[in-house]
């Protein structure tokens, strides 16, 4: 795999993605080198200038009128010190190397006037494979403060890390690797904190989960269109076109696609329930939420979003509030309600499915008939996912307080926003394994079924993992094998 090169722009949720959970190498642009140097530069002749510099030379939040001298590079240790506030669980370590990335790649446009020393240094443990323990509750989406403390008080040899698979101390972990802990110059710490970047990181992997488990889904629906004969005629492109809504013409491509061969099958009604003939508007709008997801998330990751901002080319240091991530969250909080909403149809997809007999189904998708449960306790499993999901999209983004003194009166709530979607993530594709373990039952039991050659190889996996039942079994444990299957990338179809 070839190294992440960082240039100040074009880093995708796909890089996010690689550097995170595969192990991918980062290197640094020349330009990337020459555009800090020069932003160190201005920093630098401001501060001698007598320029008042919010996190140089003065305090922060509602310290911001106390002036600070003396020995700047205590200051910035005690900077940190002060914000390691965090408490909770650790962040999981793909979220901490996401974290690490944003922030750099964040870093690298040249906003930040941070030190070249700590920036490569940020790279070094980055690729060494360094990880600060980050607690994960303590940011309200004003930027990551509390959160990222931990990084900078790693790169310091302070505080706690994991490395080689051990929690060890920040500074035995740095030695082990054959790293040296870094000093701060004048705002260093408050560069490498003053960020969303915890934010931005777990967003760019949600973003690409979304995405998996969306063509996982797109498959589901498919296969549940074959299970129950439904009529195909709902995706004919005319339609789609008469009312070119949300991506609802991508999505209705796509199971065409999923569904093609040489002639339909006849159908088994003349309109299916909503669930099914509405796929096309329900999965299009998906398509597009998450397609305002990325770009909320590119935007973020590709940005200089510190607090002053240094302006290389006007030679400048500006306050400002880029930190702050009102449209990533309202997207996630987006994303949430879309996913919801897709979830809520699969669920009502497996109900009709393992239903009292339909579409020339036996009752409870069961072959033997009489007492048998068949999928319908199934139904209840369903319906408490569901439940899980519709509560975790409720919004987040105006739970907030003001602090520091009404400083800061205003939130995001962007870390939760995004955590509580990618839960609803993982929920959601419990459901995607569920449905489409009931589409392949109902294909099985229809007689004489030939399938469409994508349809078809969906089946066959679905059928590596879950064998077709027969009399009643544990399906709960066949639900956990397909949804390990869906979440760890060895599904294959």
């Amino acid at each position: 795999m070839n190294a992440l090169v960082l240039t100040g722009a074009s880093i995708s949720v796909e890089d996010v993605a690689a550097v995170a959970r595969d192990g991918r190498k980062v290197e640094i642009a020349p330009t990337v080198m020459e555009r800090l140097g020069k932003a160190r530069k201005v920093l630098d002749q401001a501060a001698a200038s007598g320029q008042p510099i919010y996190g140089l030379n003065t305090g922060l939040g509602a310290n911001l009128g106390t002036s600070v001298n003396g020995d700047a590079s205590a200051f910035q240790r005690q900077l940190l010190e002060g914000r390691s506030g965090a408490v909770g669980d650790s962040l999981p370590q793909e979220i901490v190397r996401a974290t690490m990335l944003a922030r750099a790649a964040m870093l690298s446009t040249g906003g930040s006037g941070i030190s070249s020393e700590v920036f490569v240094a940020l790279i070094e443990v980055l690729n060494a494979g360094v990880h600060p323990v980050m607690p994960s509750l303590g940011s309200i989406g004003a930027g990551d403060l509390v959160l990222m403390a931990a990084l900078g008080r790693m790169l310091t040899g302070d505080g706690d890390a994991d490395y080689q698979g051990r929690r060890m101390p920040a500074a035995k972990a740095l030695m082990m690797a054959r790293l040296a802990p870094v000093s701060l110059a004048p705002k260093d710490g408050l560069s490498l904190i003053n960020t969303s970047a915890a934010s931005v990181g777990s967003a760019a992997l949600a973003v690409v989960d979304a995405l998996s488990a969306f063509a996982q889904q797109q498959q589901a629906g498919a296969l549940t269109m074959e299970g129950v004969g439904a009529n195909q005629t709902i995706l004919d492109p005319r339609l789609q076109a008469a009312r070119p809504a949300a991506c609802q013409q991508v999505a209705a491509k796509e199971l065409r696609e999923l569904l093609a061969r040489n002639e339909a099958p006849a159908p088994t009604t003349l309109q299916d329930p909503l669930s099914i003939r509405c796929m096309p508007s329900i999965h299009g709008a998906l398509i597009q939420a998450i397609d305002h997801a990325r770009l909320a998330v590119e935007i973020e990751i590709n940005a200089g979003a510190d607090n002053p901002l240094v302006l290389g080319e006007d030679e400048l240091v500006l306050s400002t509030g880029n930190f702050h991530t009102a449209s990533l969250a309202l997207a996630f909080e987006t994303l949430g309600l879309a996913i919801a909403q897709t979830a809520a149809a699969s669920a009502a997809r497996f109900i009709q499915l393992t239903g009292s007999g339909r579409n020339g189904l036996p009752k409870y998708l069961s072959p033997v008939g009489g007492a048998s449960a068949g999928f319908v306790p199934l139904q209840k499993t369903v319906t408490a996912i569901l439940a899980a999901i519709r509560h975790k999209a409720n919004p987040v983004m105006l739970d907030f307080l003001a602090v520091s003194e009404g400083v800061e009166d205003h939130a995001t709530q962007t870390p939760l926003a995004v955590s509580k979607c990618a839960e609803m993530i993982a929920l959601w594709r419990r459901l995607i394994a569920l449905e489409l373990m009931a589409a392949a039952q109902a294909i099985d039991l229809r007689e004489g079924l030939a399938l469409a050659p994508a349809t078809g190889v969906i089946h066959a996996a679905v059928r590596t993992h879950v064998p077709t039942l027969g009399e009643d079994r544990p399906l709960g444990v066949d639900a956990e094998a397909l949804y390990a299957s869906l979440t760890n990338g060895t599904w294959q179809a």
